[in-house]
């Protein structure tokens, strides 16, 4: 015999229905693209119950340049100068991380000066970056004088950064085979004297925040990030070693000979945003002192491969004086580098995380393809899980503490 069938009455099932969405009734709140803590044209749409954060669905590509595709139509040299609007917060490192990458394509080992330069540039790129990223979490969570210290040190970095690359901003630092020209003389003690000048003025900027009972009240506890979510959302950093995980391709897998160099890879505990600070401040402290035994250990020589002739451009006093010098940059200007074929991916430890390039070549001096790792849209992949349940107040210390930068995410 068939069964009857239940069916409610549909006034009733329109009622109960009505009532429910009474009950959880939320509001769609757009945070950005044009929002102060979103550092950048980050939009994020927030669905709210009351106060706390539901849903939380991040909108990227307000930036898109199509970098990856640009590099596609242009020689590698020429791309340099887009390297730097990645993490527009450390253009060195960036640079020399793209320089790294195609020296890998082409099997070409640049010379220990270089190598070192490139340490120096890239730490003292780190240094500039996470006094960036403290300067503007501090104006987030409503600490204004950290960002006035903290920039008037970023100050004294870009005026060094002038000095040694002839730009304060967009660097173009690094060559294909080296750097673009020797350190000035006299420029080494000028970092030294610095750095001496800088920890003493970091502690204090870091006493501002540490024991703040504002500070800690808008940042323990909250945005927490277990490590086995860093490791399956793929972020890297400080956001990853914030986590409690000790990961660092400084150390883990050491390129232009950091293996020389003795130093500490701070790790968090809880993964919550106040570990998250707490890693960036010591690794400042760490990369001091990465400086310092880079300068030490200096050695002489040549800051770019000599023998890499038909990658290398000629200096210009040799151009302007003979017949073949001038033939061959014309023809690297114009043909680009001569690469063979092959592919290759080389990820570098940047102030934002690991920042990766994999090339594909078919010979010649344009890549065929290039995939850009940004680190920062790594980062900003977790944002759905942990900003759940969370207050809209605590969305501006989580964003501040990732320390994203959007040049990076939409490339």
């Amino acid at each position: 015999m068939p069964t009857e069938l239940n069916v409610p009455d549909a006034a009733a099932k329109t009622a109960e229905a009505a009532s429910q969405e009474f009950e959880t009734e939320k509001m769609s709140l757009a945070m950005g693209p044009s929002h102060p803590s979103t550092h950048g044209v980050l939009r994020l749409q927030l669905e709210l119950d009351g106060e706390t954060v539901t849903k939380c669905d991040p909108v990227l590509g307000y930036l898109h340049r199509g970098d990856e595709k640009i590099a596609e139509n242009m020689t590698y040299n020429q791309f340099v100068p887009y390297t730097d609007r990645l993490d527009y917060l450390a253009p060195l490192a960036n640079n020399a991380a793209y320089a790294a990458a195609v020296e890998q394509l082409a099997n070409l080992e640049v010379p220990a000066r270089c190598q070192s330069i490139r340490v120096i540039t890239s730490e003292l790129a780190r240094v500039s970056s996470h006094l960036m990223g403290l300067g503007a979490y501090g104006i987030d969570v409503g600490a204004w004088s950290v960002f006035l210290y903290s920039f008037t040190e970023r100050e004294k970095l870009y005026t060094l950064f002038e000095e040694l690359t002839g730009a304060r901003f967009t660097t173009s630092y690094s060559r294909i085979g080296g750097v673009a020209r020797d350190m000035p003389e006299g420029w080494t003690d000028r970092v030294l004297e610095f750095c001496e000048q800088f920890l003493p003025i970091l502690d204090e900027i870091l006493k501002l925040l540490t024991r703040n009972k504002i500070f800690m009240d808008r940042t323990v506890d909250v945005g927490v990030i277990t490590a086995e979510d860093a490791i399956g959302y793929g972020m890297s950093g400080p956001n990853l070693r914030g986590s409690g995980v000790k990961s660092d391709l400084r150390k883990d897998r050491p390129y232009w000979g950091y293996d020389q160099y003795e130093f500490d890879v701070p790790v968090g505990s809880k993964g919550d945003c106040y570990d998250r600070y707490l890693c960036r401040g010591e690794e400042m402290k760490q990369s001091v002192s990465i400086i310092r035994q880079a300068i030490a250990k200096l050695p002489g020589g040549s800051y770019y491969a000599e023998d890499a002739r038909k990658i290398f451009a000629p200096r210009k006093d040799k151009v302007m004086s003979s017949m073949e010098e001038l033939i061959n940059n014309f023809m690297i200007v114009t043909e680009g580098p001569q690469m063979p074929a092959g592919e290759v991916y080389f990820e570098a430890e940047n102030p934002k995380g690991t920042l990766g390039f994999f090339i594909v070549s078919k010979g010649g001096g344009v890549p065929w393809r290039m995939k850009i790792r940004g680190p920062s849209f790594c980062n900003l992949s977790i944002l759905p899980h942990i900003c759940k349940n969370e207050l809209v107040s605590d969305v501006v210390s989580i964003l501040g503490s990732l320390d994203f930068v959007m040049g990076e995410c939409d490339r």
